[in-house]
């Protein structure tokens, strides 16, 4: 699955969202993860859709997640779900089994109730495909947005880059990570990443003790394309150092092995965050006593043309500038080697 193009998203997408009811506070738009609708003077509802084709083991449990993260990053709890379940053309019982019992023991993980949501399969499909829509309510004064990063923030990274798509190559791709002559025991410790997926217990600690300006799950794309959000959506250019970000030696491995860039790898359960300076220390700390790792990769350069400059370890730059939202590790690897 890709993604279109922003031109394309401008020109057929954001201008074609129906009538712009009052209520309406922050409706879609580039490098924003949710939408904000008023229900009353002072609480919104912050809700958010996000599908997951991109695999077959544990999608269920990875679709609620990452539904759930992009409320939280909100600095709001996710309350409620609904879910979209498109079996593909050679499905069977076991399939759908598998799916619903990930998505309800995740639902239960993050004491979120499921409220409706259309199962069924479609023709043409050769993997599954689960979309969830996540919703929660939260004070209008409260909310967090990635448009809030603010020119002198330090970027602050946690668990891990390329963490969701590690876990993901442990599970379906089992078979091609072993030729290449990887241990078994890595691939039994990069499946164990599955269960870090979600960041709404840090993302609620962090905006509860008010200490970020913008937080944003790295996603498709990974910790490049969420940088790049982020600068997008605050009108702002962001500089990090590849050295300074935290990868595990699972993703470095794998890394090597497929050929692939950690940092443009799909990465849920890494959290971008933008913090004041004055803040960092206690960002950190949260974080570290939560017993996640945290790591200061960069920081908010200022105003002017969004963008994001990163140094990388081979003492090359990349520079950054339009949305890239078609560039993916994981895609790139599906195509290069067809699973189910």
């Amino acid at each position: 699955m890709g993604k279109i193009s922003h031109e394309l998203m401008k020109k057929y997408v954001y201008s074609r969202l129906g009538k712009l009811r009052n209520e309406v506070i922050v409706p879609s738009g580039p490098g924003l993860d949710v939408s904000i609708t008023a229900i009353s003077k002072d609480l919104v509802l912050i809700s958010h859709l996000d599908p997951i084709v991109g695999a077959v083991g544990k999608i269920g449990q990875l679709a609620v997640n990452v539904a759930c993260n992009d409320i939280a990053t909100s600095g709001v709890r996710p309350k409620w779900i609904m879910s979209l379940i498109l079996l593909p053309e050679k499905w069977n019982a076991d399939m759908l089994d598998s799916i619903t019992f990930d998505i309800d023991k995740a639902a239960r993980e993050l004491d979120v109730s499921i409220i409706g949501g259309h199962t069924g399969y479609a023709q043409g499909l050769s993997r599954p495909l689960v979309s969830i829509s996540a919703m929660g309510i939260g004070k209008r004064e409260d909310i967090i947005l990635t448009s809030m990063a603010k020119p002198g923030d330090t970027i602050i990274l946690s668990k891990g880059i390329a963490l969701e798509g590690t876990a993901i190559l442990a599970s379906d791709f089992k078979d091609i990570i072993l030729s290449k002559e990887v241990p078994l025991g890595l691939i039994k410790n990069a499946l164990k990443y599955f269960q870090n997926i979600s960041v709404v217990k840090e993302a609620a600690a962090l905006s509860e003790a008010e200490v970020v300006n913008a937080m944003h799950d790295a996603t498709r794309g990974g910790v490049a394309e969420a940088l790049l959000e982020m600068a997008h959506a605050s009108g702002t250019y962001i500089e990090v150092y590849e050295e300074k970000m935290p990868v595990t030696t699972e993703t470095l491995i794998f890394a090597e092995k497929l050929g692939f860039d950690p940092l443009w790898m799909i990465s849920s359960g890494t959290l971008v965050i933008s913090v004041s300076p004055e803040k960092e220390k206690k960002a950190i700390e949260i974080l570290k006593n939560m017993g996640i790792l945290a790591s200061v990769a960069g920081k908010v350069i200022g105003k002017g043309n969004p963008g994001v400059l990163i140094h990388r370890k081979n003492s090359s730059k990349e520079k950054l500038s339009n949305l890239e939202p078609d560039r993916d590790e994981l895609a790139r690897l599906w195509e290069k080697y067809p699973r189910v």
